[in-house]
Parts: C-alpha cells; sequence; structure tokens
C-alpha cells in the first residue's frame, strides 16, 4: 500500500519496479520475480517496469530476462548500457554495450507483438 499513500497524497506519478529478491541462488545478484509482475498487472492500475540489468547483474541474462518481463506485462524495462561497459563507473559487469542494447530493443519487437503490444521506435543516437 506504499504506492497507494503516495498516490493518496497528491503525488499522481507512481511507477512500481521489479528489480530482483534476495534468494539462496548465487549465479545472480537477484531473482527476477515476475511472478509479482503478473500479479501486479491484476492488482494495481500504475505502470510497472523491471529492471533486468540489477536483478541479474550479468550482461549475458539481461536481454532473456527483459523479454520475459515484456511477455509477462510489464509497462518498461530500465536497463544499463554504456559505450564502452567495461569502463562503466557503476556496474559495469551488467552494462550493455549501445549496440546490444540497440539489438535487445529490435528483438523485444516481436516478443511485444506475440503478446498485443508494441516497443517504442528506437531513435538513432551516434557513438561519442
Amino acid at each position: 500500500m506504499a504506492a497507494e499513500y503516495i498516490l493518496s497524497h497528491g503525488n499522481p506519478d507512481v511507477v512500481l519496479c521489479e528489480r530482483g529478491i534476495r534468494s539462496f541462488d548465487n549465479y545472480t545478484r537477484n531473482v527476477l520475480d515476475l511472478g509479482a509482475v503478473a500479479a501486479l498487472k491484476q492488482l494495481t492500475h500504475l505502470p510497472i517496469i523491471v529492471d533486468p540489468s540489477h536483478a541479474a547483474g550479468k550482461r549475458e541474462l539481461v536481454a532473456p530476462l527483459a523479454k520475459a518481463a515484456i511477455a509477462c506485462g510489464a509497462d518498461g524495462l530500465m536497463i544499463e548500457c554504456h559505450p564502452v561497459p567495461e569502463e562503466s563507473v557503476s556496474d559495469a559487469r551488467q552494462a550493455l554495450s549501445l549496440e546490444d542494447m540497440v539489438e535487445l530493443v529490435e528483438s523485444l519487437r516481436p516478443v511485444a507483438a506475440a503478446v498485443g503490444r508494441n516497443v517504442c521506435q528506437v531513435e538513432e543516437f551516434s557513438m561519442v
């Protein structure tokens, strides 16, 4: 009810975010709870985003988790990317390269379409 409390005090800008839960699994940083995303889609009117970067902690797991998040109803994704991931000051191990990020967004289109949704158009950007 924390989100409802914030809403009831006049802030309409509330978004829920699944970033993973602690578990006995030590292969990933956290376990991404996609069951919670599916449940929240039934229980709340609020938008839900998923952060597969934080949950997994490993860049090679980000794309499959992102696809699963979209398939189960997430309204958006929060994914870390960096021009040179290995040089990222924060969480370099989980950051995608810009090229990998563009590839991931494109790979999400058919997943979103399969569940009756769409992915916003990605604007081209230059590498600086």
